[in-house]
């Protein structure tokens, strides 16, 4: 007879003693550590465990910086009702995409192909054997539940029309040619096609593709930079310029430290989703360098700049490398670490030159996001000088008298999250940007 006893884990035990995640290393796995949700980290015991109880697996993949993980987080997996169903149905696995991009890349692969549209957090269900059968990104707290009962159900009732569909998204994926040509070089005409589709897809009013939400895609944007030098085809150089010029001036790029954003909302790169990715700000460091050099342009140097500057100073491991991210939010408010009021400004810049500043920085009392305001440079001096009867190279000039102690005023506020990670691929990136950095700009720093 055994005496041992076997403790209950309820949904309150596990968010106090903690999930299988305490232990694990990663800043995205630990945020989930006491989650009323018996997660595991990918790995033999949680594999086995599935395998054994013949339960699916409940996949779901995201990083640390990533604000609609958290939102998930908190509106899902911190709910006991949505716990108890996830535990009494699923073995539950959580992996952070950084850790594993191979794990990510074949399940976003799935998502893809069961969805047509994938991101993060990525929710995966799958059978003991690995094989994904149902698959999409956030879902709020009702639809999940909803989601989970219906899956718990047919996995229990119709396991035959599982695993079927589990095996069409197998051989759908086992159809789907390998991504690159070998060693094959694509020739002019097919290169000067793919330039025309996205010549076709160009945002002439903002700069971009057109598309609800803007991502800076850089490497796109380099294809192009290059495809002029070949080509002289001027209406390339237009949409590069544009598109650079209007990335570098809205809300996406943060003025004052001189990181991007990672993508915005909408369709003017005004609001952005706040996180800041190392691999996205070190591409486009290369391509503002490249476009600066290649136009002469003194607006595309300064960003480049600020770019290669703001990875030093806030994203440098003193030990050596750069760190992954900075998460979106900041004492659980998402962008609250980079807008303004009028009366903050003013605060900094005093009654003179503070309105100036705002009219500048596009800070109105209305704000632009949640009654704040995201920091732009779309209003040209010469508007603001007329408008406030100022001179205006004394206009111009404004900013940059103030924008250091901007700067020192905001670091008093609660920081977003920094997810110290050291990616290799990525680490990759910083040293090719800062490598160009030294080659064009001559400065010895970023040797």
């Amino acid at each position: 007879m055994n005496d041992e006893t076997t403790e209950v884990r309820t949904p309150a035990r596990i968010r106090e003693a903690g999930n299988h995640l305490r232990d694990e290393s990663s800043v995205y796995l630990r945020q989930h550590a006491h989650n009323p949700v018996d997660w595991y980290p990918w790995g033999d015991e949680a594999l086995d465990r599935a395998r054994d109880q013949d339960k699916p697996i409940f996949l779901s993949i995201g990083y640390s910086s990533c604000h609609w993980c958290h939102v998930m987080e908190h509106e899902v997996f911190e709910h006991d009702d949505v716990a108890a169903l996830l535990n009494e149905s699923f073995v539950c696995i959580k992996v952070d995409r950084e850790e594993r991009p191979d794990l990510d890349a074949a399940y976003m692969e799935a998502v893809q192909a069961m969805t047509g549209r994938g991101g993060w957090p990525m929710t995966v269900f799958l059978t003991p054997g690995l094989k994904p059968f149902f698959g999409g990104t956030y879902f709020p707290r009702d639809q999940f539940l909803h989601l989970c009962r219906n899956i718990a159900k047919s996995y229990a009732e119709q396991r035959g029309e599982v695993a079927g569909q589990a095996t069409r998204v197998a051989e759908h994926l086992s159809g789907m040619p390998l991504a690159g040509g070998g060693d094959r070089v694509p020739d002019l005409q097919a290169v000067a096609a793919v330039a025309e589709t996205a010549l076709a897809r160009y945002d002439e009013t903002w700069g971009g593709f057109q598309q609800q939400q803007k991502f800076p895609t850089p490497l796109r944007w380099r294809f192009l930079l290059h495809q002029y030098r070949r080509t002289g085809d001027e209406r390339i150089a237009a949409a590069v310029e544009h598109t650079l010029a209007a990335m570098g001036s809205g809300g996406i790029h943060d003025h004052l430290g001189g990181g991007f954003h990672r993508y915005t909302v909408e369709q003017t790169w005004l609001v952005p989703h706040f996180e800041i990715m190392l691999y996205d700000d070190a591409q486009l460091a290369g391509l503002y360098l490249e476009a600066s050099a290649v136009f002469d342009d003194a607006r595309f140097r300064g960003i480049a700049v600020d770019l290669l500057d703001f990875m030093l100073r806030d994203m440098s491991d003193p030990a050596g490398g750069f760190y992954a991210s900075y998460d979106a939010d900041s004492g659980g408010e998402e962008g609250s670490f980079y807008v303004w009021t009028p009366a903050e400004i003013v605060a900094v810049a005093g009654p003179v030159d503070g309105p100036v500043l705002c009219r500048l920085l596009g800070v109105t009392p209305e704000g632009n996001f949640e009654g704040r305001s995201i920091l732009t440079r779309r209003v040209p001096a010469a508007a603001a000088a007329a408008e406030f009867g100022r001179a205006e190279a004394d206009v111009a000039a404004l900013f940059d008298t103030y924008r250091q102690a901007l700067y020192d005023r905001r670091a008093e506020r609660v920081r977003p999250g920094l997810d110290r990670k050291l990616v290799t691929a990525w680490n990759g990136m910083a040293l090719s940007a800062f490598a160009r950095g030294h080659a064009v700009l001559g400065d010895a720093r970023y040797l």
